[in-house]
Order: structure tokens, then sequence, then C-alpha cells
């Protein structure tokens, strides 16, 4: 999940490749997050997790909820709960459209890739995302096999 960078620092990128398969993305935002200490810590270690997690207005505010950060090993008593809700900083414009895109039926906004940027910051990529139907599934793992042929074809 994680990688080396030319400074010898660990890069995060932890996806949620559930999501590209269960929505059709259709516009996404770089969101900042509102973070105790062990909690970056934590997503330092890339301890984290964006499986089953969503995004919801309360009070007009952006949240992420259900997402998975473990535990701090080193934490101690002020250590974080693993899967409280996360506040999402965005512009006021970004947070207005994605409020009146996902009132619409059908929307939802879900995070689709957590990354530390190159100031330290940990960053939630979100998308404004449609639910497929079970034949859209079936023709994006039909896609899938096909551009896997493909490759198979051309590296012979």
């Amino acid at each position: 999940m994680s990688a080396k960078t030319g400074n010898g620092a660990k890069s995060v990128n932890i996806k949620n490749k559930k999501a590209s398969f269960d929505y059709e993305l259709i516009d996404t935002y770089t969101a900042g997050l509102v973070l105790t200490g062990t909690e970056i810590k934590s997503i330092r270690q890339s301890k984290a997790s964006l499986a089953d997690s969503f995004c919801t207005f309360i009070a007009g505010e952006l949240w992420v909820k259900n997402m998975h950060i473990a535990q701090y090993f080193y934490g101690s008593y002020n250590n974080h709960v693993a899967k409280r809700d996360r506040k999402l900083l965005l512009t006021a414009k970004e947070l207005r459209k994605l409020q009146q895109d996902s009132k619409n039926p059908g929307f939802t906004i879900v995070p689709t890739r957590l990354f530390i940027n190159e100031k330290g910051l940990a960053k939630l990529v979100i998308a404004l995302a449609k639910g497929k139907h079970e034949f859209d599934k079936r023709q994006s793992i039909k896609e899938n096999e096909d551009k896997r042929e493909m490759a198979r074809a051309f590296q012979h």
C-alpha cells in the first residue's frame, strides 16, 4: 500500500477500490481532514481503510463516516476512536456545489483515496458518484477482462 519516495520518506496512498466498481465517479474533489495527533500518526503508517466509508452533510458541513483509522500503537490513554466521524475541509463554493448535486436521486459522495501531500497533510479525494446497476457492474468487469486480454496478446 505504501511505497518509498526519493527522499526516503514513505508515501501513503490508500485507495477505495470498491468505490469505482460500485459507483460511476462523476466529479472529484480533494479535501483536508480534521484529525487528532494519534490519527495522523496511524495514517502515516498506512493503518487506515476507506472500505464502507461514505460522506454526508450535517448542518452544512461535510463529514466522512465509517472511515477506519487504526488506533496508534504508542497512543496510550489519549488514543482516538477507530471509526469516529471526521470533518472534511472544502471551500464554501465546493461545499455548496456538492450539497446541491448530492440531493439528486441516485447520487452520493464517496471517498476514493487517502494520501499525505508534500506538506505532510492528510488529504482525502472524494467523488460525487452515481450508483451502478448490476448490468453496469457486469459491463465494467467485461471491459477490464478485455483490457487484460489485449495486454496479454500485446506482450506475446
